[in-house]
């Protein structure tokens, strides 16, 4: 049976998304389903698909109402190959742009929401002219179970096998530390990078090189690269940068700074590390914009 679905399109630092509203939780797309909406070449395109439900309305949700009943909506996130996943970003701060674009939600200047998601809920909030700061929540190192353990990685234009350091920032990752831009722009992401040990759950990789001087102002600065699991490189990846800042700040040793700029193919983005009661939380910062809205036929 076909369905016609209204859609929009938006994007975080090129990293975009195609959005769609099912607050009663009753859009029921398979996994080819959702990976046809992201096809760049069949379908609307985009590095995932980002299903607005109630929390109430999603089996993922509901025991989330319990401990946090203000999570009204659910960030249902599909990568671009249809599969599901714990979190984005990016994604996060296009969704909420979203819910004031379809009416959902009104959210002035300053004001915070309660965002539920497979990692939990997340407090996004509005910093004005289409800037979001989302609270990604506390960060761990890699265990081998729920990030990656310090995995060796080999990529396409890469010479030789780096060590990574792995870090979960809501989605897992590895990060590799390369010494210039020339190494940057010689990576081939169009094929996954290589991780032994494999990571459990898969991982995002991330390249980062840093700024010289690499900080300016109190402020860190670094450039990146990813390749997103499900999906390929990508322009940019939220939970990414977060990673690539802790990594770099780890590396870096005492006296690093908690504030960090990102550099992206597809723009900046701002990452800062803070104390919570459960331990260290990470914020991401940057723009949401959507794009365009539409019609397609889902069959």
């Amino acid at each position: 049976m076909t369905r016609m679905l209204e859609f929009t399109k938006g994007h975080g630092t090129g990293n975009d998304f195609v959005l769609f509203s099912d607050p009663d939780g009753v859009i029921d797309l398979s996994p080819s389903q959702y990976a046809f909406l992201a096809d760049r070449h069949v379908g609307v395109g985009g590095d995932g698909v980002i299903r607005a439900v109630r929390t109430a309305n999603i089996a993922d949700g509901v025991s989330i109402l319990e401990s946090d009943p203000d999570a009204e909506w659910f960030m249902d996130y599909r990568n671009a190959d249809g599969s599901t996943s714990e979190m984005c970003g990016n994604g996060i701060r296009v969704f909420v742009a979203y819910l004031i674009h379809a009416g959902h939600i009104t959210l002035e200047r300053g004001e915070r929401i309660a965002i539920a998601t497979r990692d939990g809920v997340k407090d996004v909030q509005s910093a004005g002219n289409g800037n979001f700061r989302a609270d990604l929540g506390r960060w761990r190192l890699g265990d081998g179970i729920t990030a990656p353990a310090n995995s060796d990685v080999a990529a396409r234009g890469l010479v030789g096998v780096r060590p990574s350091l792995g870090i979960n920032t809501g989605n897992p990752h590895a990060v590799v530390a390369l010494e210039t831009l020339a190494e940057l722009d010689a990576l081939d992401l169009s094929e996954a990078p290589e991780l032994t040990p494999v990571a459990p759950l898969g991982a995002n990789v991330e390249f980062v090189v840093p700024f010289e001087p690499l900080v300016d102002d109190g402020i860190g600065r670094i450039r990146m690269r990813v390749h997103e699991r499900g999906v390929g490189e990508t322009l940019s990846c939220g939970t990414g940068a977060c990673a690539a800042a802790l990594a770099t700040r780890h590396w870096a040793g005492v006296g690093a700074p908690h504030n960090w700029k990102v550099e992206v193919p597809g723009g900046t983005l701002g990452v800062h590390m803070f104390p919570a009661e459960d331990g260290e939380h990470i914020a991401l910062s940057g723009p949401a914009e959507l794009v365009f809205s539409g019609v397609i036929a889902v069959g």
